[in-house]
């Protein structure tokens, strides 16, 4: 038997890098696993038992709420909604007074707003079944102060602050808000992105108390424990999962 057997799970992002590594983790447990993204949701769900695949614009208000909805329609209810779409490997390193304010806006629709539109889509389905559990993924960079990503680095602090906040308001309906903040992951998406790789990779690696590549599969098990029952007693907690780069 899974940790999650019986348990539909939400993955935004879930169709590459972090949030694929995510979903397999879940699917692993015995999760029901509805794979969220705006390409490739169907293909990733296809690897899982019963897999949904869902293709789904998380910064659409409206688009958020058909993904709670055909979640419960086609499996019943939500019981774990794990945010992880984001955008960070496509955006330039430069100072802030060269970030254009349109992509300054859309960081904060993607990495921000997001997990407002998709958490206030799903807390009414898990009050009325008892309870659920949202685990949000931030990013190492807002406790190092990672500089030349000023609208990333604020995205992921702001996670930090509104993981905090709805956990207060959701405890008393049973539903646990946590975080995990990744460190610099070798995932698909920033292997795609060599420039990248070559500003951060050793720098943050030497920086590590465990000195080597972190890759995706290296945060599914702090967010397994966290969707799990063992987790039943914890909430507005962030797990930064970065080597020990940094403590805290």
């Amino acid at each position: 038997m899974g940790q999650l057997d019986g348990k539909v799970a939400i993955v935004t992002g879930g169709a590459q890098g972090i949030g694929r590594a995510i979903a397999d983790g879940l699917a692993r447990e015995g999760a029901r696993v509805v794979v969220a993204d705006l390409q490739h949701a169907e293909e990733a769900a296809g690897h899982f038992p019963d897999g949904v695949g869902l293709t789904v614009d998380v910064s659409s208000e409206d688009e958020s709420a058909r993904m709670v909805e055909e979640t419960v329609e086609r499996c019943g209810s939500v019981d774990i909604l794990v945010n992880t779409a984001g955008l960070y490997a496509s955006l330039e390193m430069r100072p802030f007074t060269q970030i254009p304010v349109e992509e300054w806006n859309r960081v904060m629709e993607v990495n921000v707003a997001s997990m407002f539109l998709t958490s206030r889509a799903v807390v009414p389905v898990m009050r009325e079944q008892g309870g659920g559990k949202i685990v949000n993924i931030s990013s190492g960079t807002p406790f190092r102060g990672v500089p030349f990503l000023l609208h990333y680095v604020t995205s992921k602090g702001a996670i930090v602050a509104f993981t905090r906040a709805l956990a207060k308001e959701l405890g008393k309906d049973s539903i646990h808000v946590n975080c995990v903040a990744p460190g610099f992951t070798m995932s698909d998406g920033v292997k795609a992105h060599p420039e990248v790789v070559e500003k951060l990779r050793d720098a943050s690696v030497s920086s590590r108390t465990i000195q080597r590549d972190q890759v995706p599969e290296d945060v599914v098990g702090a967010v397994v424990f966290l969707c799990s029952p063992a987790a039943d007693f914890v909430t507005g907690q962030t797990m930064v999962i970065d080597g020990g780069q940094y403590f805290h």
